[in-house]
């Protein structure tokens, strides 16, 4: 059966009360694979937990046999996966001496055998991380010994990967210890006595173009260990990425909370259920101190500023979920179920698989749930390496106006769509060529996002990636083939969008907000949404919206001083009957507050003492039904009655010049 999670659902960390040091998360087929530090009781190393919803969790075993009976640490696990095969960078040795090895599985529970290859020359050398670029690149972020460094201790380096198995051999320092927070040890026994630095756990993130190196700092053991980042407009730069916390002025972003979390860090981050949201995925010490658990807390910016709601001690709504899901586990082979509309083909259901078998003419499968706006990742294969095509199409009703194609025989994939304002036949089509060893029949993760009539592709994050806007909206996706067999598997649709303001438009249109008539002043540049004209009344600007219950998540921050009465707002509930909701951020006499009149009183919702309106700062509006809470980053300010039918959402400004980094609208169950 298609699965629906309940987004009335909670979680409280840890998530899961088992041993997972070093957690490490892999998003697979639309599940997460959960990987951590350790030898287990089998023996064997790396525990290995699953999930669907990264809430509840199974412990599924151990991933490897030791690759030498002399080595007693096996750290901080990392798995990726590419055509078909999954590889898992891991550190190894004996605390003192520590090297990164790899070992490869065919499948995310192993078994993982090692590849007989040493990555590291160096003769301390854990925590690797992979990170590929968007042109392909591939890089191994890993944590090192600076002896002659101004502050000694591990830091962390980049090195370029040459394949899965081999660096290029020239490392050079991302983030090395500069500052007292990330002390490991005032006298270092081990090291001379020496005031020993820790910087370690790299994880890497890509926004707008900067490179974020997210590490943990400090001693794990302590309670100044937490998580802190860096940063870069560029990957191969000889100088180091500029480092945000210094521990007093600016704290680290996960950190110690005195008597309720002690020591998160040596963190992860992986997509939600709603592949929008982003989660750092982190261990702390349990309530006894006697383990290192699992935690998730949700993740985001505003503007360059990474922040993470936590690390979060009470009840937090759980991830999102998609609108539909199907992970294709029926107990016995049969046809699709309620959930799916099937023409053409032989459709049936097998290992996990929605598999069509026909190699004759054209055969869809189409969910039955539509919207203008919606965020669907799925993986497919070929099942023989034979047929024409196969992979997704989108449709307007009953009108045809995209296809995705991979073409086995010919090793190449293609994008075919309609020309705007063209007739039904005037079609153009791209062609993608595809690395000399792509594999046909291995799972591909194909990603779509259609906002109205703009509509993004991607295959295996670099292999493909397109956008374009169509002669039309599309309102469904199909799985497809043309005379090909083919399997489909890990299905999500998620009812929502998301304007980071950083493609190369200029037409607002294009994104689907709209102004009143002869209204100006709202333009993207700078990765931006701005608001200009400081000399006229007030003005809104709007985006059609989803169903009666969802989440927007809005970046802001002024570029301009704000007299009395001006500044930027928010309406996260508009309708057409006039009865609108309208927040604004204003200065009191008290401090920075949102306000909302209402006809019988006004209602004021402090904001933090260190307020800034000139840093971008982060809002929050979740809808459900005629409720509508509010949040400020990881704060809850309160919650009003709104109109419970919905058709806008909208933003606002008076008087000052703004600018929005982000805005980000995601249905909810009802």
């Amino acid at each position: 059966m298609s699965e629906q999670i309940n987004a009335a659902k909670t979680y409280i960390n840890p998530v899961h009360n088992q041993p997972c040091p070093d957690p490490f998360i892999l998003k697979y087929l639309n599940e997460y694979w959960c990987y951590c530090t350790g030898i287990r009781e089998d023996g064997r190393v790396f525990g290995i937990f699953h999930s669907r919803d990264l809430v509840e969790w199974r412990e599924v075993g151990s991933a490897m046999e030791r690759w030498n009976g002399e080595a007693t640490c096996y750290w901080a696990p990392e798995v990726t996966y590419e055509n078909g095969r999954f590889y898992l960078y891991y550190s190894v040795g004996n605390e003192e001496t520590m090297q990164i090895r790899v070992a490869t599985a065919e499948h995310p529970a192993g078994p993982f055998i090692d590849a007989g290859k040493t990555l590291t020359t160096e003769p301390f050398a854990i925590d690797p991380h992979v990170f590929l670029d968007d042109d392909g690149s591939r890089y191994l972020f890993y944590a090192t010994d600076f002896l002659e460094h101004t502050h000694i201790g591990t830091g962390t380096v980049c090195d370029r990967m040459l394949d899965w198995f081999t660096l290029e051999g020239k490392p050079h320092p991302v983030t090395r210890a500069l500052y007292d927070w990330q002390v490991y040890d005032p006298q270092r026994v081990e090291k001379g006595g020496v005031r020993w630095h820790t910087v370690e756990g790299p994880f890497v993130l890509k926004r707008k173009g900067k490179y974020y190196e997210m590490f943990s700092g400090g001693n794990w053991k302590n309670q100044t260990y937490g998580v802190s980042y860096a940063l870069t407009e560029a990957i191969a730069t000889s100088e180091e990425w500029k480092q945000t916390a210094d521990g007093e002025t600016v704290l680290p972003i996960l950190r110690t909370l005195p008597d309720k979390v002690l020591g998160p860090g040596h963190n992860s981050v992986i997509r939600g259920t709603d592949n929008l949201e982003l989660y750092c995925i982190y261990h702390r010490w349990s309530v006894d101190s006697s383990d290192r658990v699992l935690s998730i807390d949700r993740l985001d910016w505003a503007g360059e500023r990474m922040l993470i709601l936590g690390p979060s001690t009470d009840a937090q709504a759980a991830p999102n979920p998609p609108a539909f899901a199907d992970y294709f586990d029926r107990q016995s082979d049969n046809e699709l179920d309620e959930g799916w509309q099937c023409t053409g083909g032989n459709w049936s259901v097998k290992d996990g698989a929605a598999i069509q078998l026909s190699n004759e003419g054209t055969a869809a499968a189409r969910p039955l749930i539509e919207d203008r706006r919606f965020i669907v990742e799925v993986s497919l294969r070929s099942i023989d390496n034979q047929g024409k095509a196969f992979g997704i199409k989108l449709m307007s009703g009953e009108q045809e106006v995209l296809f995705f194609k991979l073409l086995p025989q010919e090793n190449r994939a293609a994008i075919a769509w309609g020309l705007p304002g063209e007739s039904d036949n005037r079609w153009i089509e791209q062609e993608f060529a595809l690395p000399p060893d792509f594999k046909m029949d291995a799972y591909h993760l194909l990603r779509v996002e259609a906002d109205e009539a703009l509509v993004k592709i991607r295959l295996d994050h670099t292999t493909v990636k397109w956008y374009e806007t169509l002669n039309m909206p599309p309102q469904n996706i199909n799985l497809w083939t043309d005379s090909a067999a083919a399997a489909f598997t890990g299905f999500a649709l998620t009812r929502g969008w998301q304007d980071l303001f950083a493609e190369q438009y200029t037409n607002l249109q294009q994104l689907g907000w709209q102004t009143k008539a002869n209204e100006d002043g709202w333009m993207i540049k700078d990765q931006q949404l701005w608001y200009q004209n400081r000399h006229t009344l007030d003005s809104i600007i709007t985006k059609s919206v989803l169903p009666n219950s969802y989440e927007m998540v809005v970046n802001v921050k002024l570029c301009s001083e704000a007299v009395a009465g001006s500044g930027y707002g928010f309406l996260p509930a508009l309708n057409t009957s006039g009865v609108n909701v309208l927040f604004t951020v204003e200065k009191t006499e008290k401090g920075w507050a949102m306000m909302y009149d209402e006809p019988a009183m006004t209602h004021v919702f402090p904001l933090p003492e260190t307020f800034d309106p000139f840093n971008y700062q982060q809002f929050r509006f979740r809808k459900q039904q005629n409720l509508l809470t509010l949040q400020h980053e990881s704060q809850i300010l309160g919650s009003v009655e709104t109109p419970q039918a919905t058709t806008h959402i909208g933003l606002y400004a008076y008087k000052v010049v703004a600018a929005f980094d982000m805005v980000r609208v995601t249905a909810l169950e009802e």
